[in-house]
């Protein structure tokens, strides 16, 4: 069984404490959609995080 995970949008944001879970309420409510989404920091930048959306 193969899985493709298809990138739909992808935006860098001020990074903040609480928005991990913005992303974990996202996934939590709209995964029986399809999508995912994902949060990591931006590179050595630990003020910006990069956010992004797929289709799983």
């Amino acid at each position: 069984m193969e899985s493709k995970i298809e990138v739909l949008s992808t935006i860098t944001v001020d990074h903040t404490d609480d928005l991990y879970k913005i992303v974990d309420m996202l996934n939590r409510t709209l995964k029986r959609n399809d999508l995912m989404f994902g949060l990591a920091l931006e590179g050595n930048n630990k003020n910006k995080a990069i956010f992004t959306i797929y289709r799983t």
